[in-house]
């Protein structure tokens, strides 16, 4: 490998850790400033939009699966930021909608790095999209990472620990 190609291939390691870093960055800071993850926010923020929802309307919002969802729910319940019930027409469906406690959370508008990069992303040509979208396509191929469960959300979390506080570099769970 000639320097040249040894410089370029260091500088796509060093975007691609960079990138890594944010999003890492960000879900430490948003467990440590609000106590909850950014699958929580986003879903609160679109409860709050939407101040009641099925849990499958939730998930397709999303694009999240429903068990994923329901994961997420239950522990946002537990602490007091969502309210479920039956709905009265349909007792099979289950309606979920904010606390005020909810509220609060979204009120102080933790800026989710999702949005920030999807404005941004919007904001871009067609032609500067679908250039972005074929050199991450060509990545994940590269590194073999095709076969990864993935939905939209910024996040360092497996969807098995979704909306779970990150745990530090000794496995241990980040106080907050």
């Amino acid at each position: 490998m000639h320097l040249k190609d040894q410089t370029m291939t260091n500088e796509v390691l060093i975007a691609l850790r960079r990138i890594i870093q944010a999003i890492d960055l960000y879900s430490r800071s948003l467990v440590k400033e609000h106590g909850i993850t950014g699958p929580q926010l986003v879903i609160l923020q679109v409860l709050s939009r939407n101040n009641e929802m099925s849990v499958g309307e939730l998930a397709k919002a999303i694009s999240l699966g429903q068990a994923t969802v329901t994961g997420i729910l239950d522990r946002l319940e537990k602490r007091g930021l969502i309210i479920r019930r039956k709905d009265d027409n349909d007792k099979r469906k289950v309606l979920i909608s904010p606390t005020e406690e909810s509220k609060k959370v979204v009120a102080v508008k933790p800026s989710a790095l999702q949005q920030t990069f999807v404005g941004q992303f919007e904001k871009l040509q067609d032609w500067e999209k679908i250039m972005i979208l074929a050199v991450l396509q060509r990545i994940v191929a590269m590194m073999d990472a095709k076969s990864i469960e993935a939905y939209p959300i910024l996040t360092t979390h497996t969807f098995e620990n979704l909306d779970e506080p990150e745990r530090d570099i000794d496995g241990e769970f980040e106080k907050k």
